[in-house]
């Protein structure tokens, strides 16, 4: 196989948009979760990613 093999047709690239929400927890502390912009509701449940408040830094301190 080569890397061509792999290579996604350009109307087939992923999506670089993403949306977010706030799930506010009784019990725990709150989560960001980022989602795909126009992920299908079958997509929504496997493309997310979950973030808490200790899971942030300053871009600037990453730079």
């Amino acid at each position: 196989m080569t890397d061509a093999d792999f290579h996604q047709p350009d109307s087939e690239a992923p999506s670089l948009e993403f949306d977010h929400v706030t799930v506010e927890n009784d019990d725990a502390p709150n989560e960001c979760v980022i989602f795909p912009h126009e992920a299908s509701e079958a997509k929504l449940m496997t493309t997310w990613i979950s973030a808490h408040d200790d899971s942030f830094v300053a871009l600037d301190s990453m730079r």
